[in-house]
């Protein structure tokens, strides 16, 4: 009872903490869906764990229909974590969540198997996941690292990377200064193609001028832009 306690002042005490639209802490009762998600899956989980299956899957519905948070009691959720805005949020049975984890809307930790055992992801320290992310499956997402909004992840993601689009593919850039940037993402698909428009245009140019010395200098400096990609790529 006393861990349970803990656990739901420090889920109070991380909305203080990262929220700065937060004016007050009577705005906590109404305005805060993903605390109350929190709550209610605090308590479920006691029960659960405990060997309770209706009471705490009972439980688990009624925060469900307040906050349109889906938590199932079975999820392992450490301390720290904030569920921001929360609406359309799922975390399945099998999936674990460690700590200060920022997690934004329509975020969905699920299972591509109907077989037991674990069967949804385990997300490390310090994780954001954008807003309409779907990480699936029995994968791990390593500390610091970072998902895009709306990407969909079917492999693990290592530590201190970045995982963006659908599939999801993986970058070594991050910006550990800035935790809650998410925004602050490298777009692969632009850099890729703003590569390939450069390389079009210096073979263009080299054809029309016959100038093979820019040619090679320009081409020198593609190559350095290219294996820079290719390093940021590799996970």
């Amino acid at each position: 009872m006393l861990n349970l306690i803990k656990s739901i002042k420090e889920d109070i005490a991380t909305v203080k903490r990262n929220d700065p639209a937060l004016h007050s802490s009577f705005e906590l009762f109404f305005n805060y869906p993903g605390l109350w998600a929190l709550i209610f899956y605090r308590i479920s989980h006691s029960l659960y764990i405990r060997g309770w299956r209706f009471l705490p899957r009972l439980i688990s519905a009624i925060g469900q229909f307040l906050t349109t948070v889906d938590i199932h009691p079975g999820a392992k959720i450490g301390s720290g974590v904030f569920i921001d805005h929360a609406t359309g949020v799922v975390i399945g049975e099998t999936a674990e969540v460690g700590n200060n984890v920022l997690i934004y809307q329509q975020v969905t930790l699920g299972g591509v198997s109907l077989s037991q055992g674990k069967r949804h992801p385990t997300i490390e320290d310090n994780v954001i996941i954008g807003a309409g992310a779907k990480v699936l499956g029995n994968i791990t997402i390593g500390k610091d690292a970072k998902i895009g909004a709306n990407s969909v992840v079917i492999k693990d993601v290592p530590p201190s990377c970045t995982a963006v689009g659908v599939p999801a593919r993986v970058t070594k850039r991050i910006d550990g200064k800035k935790p809650l940037s998410h925004n602050v993402m490298p777009d692969i698909d632009k850099e890729l193609f703003d590569y390939l428009l450069k390389r079009i245009a210096v073979l263009e140019y080299t054809i029309k001028s016959g100038d093979l010395d820019t040619m090679e200098k320009q081409d020198h400096e593609l190559d350095e832009v290219y294996d820079s990609f290719l390093k940021a790529m590799k996970g």
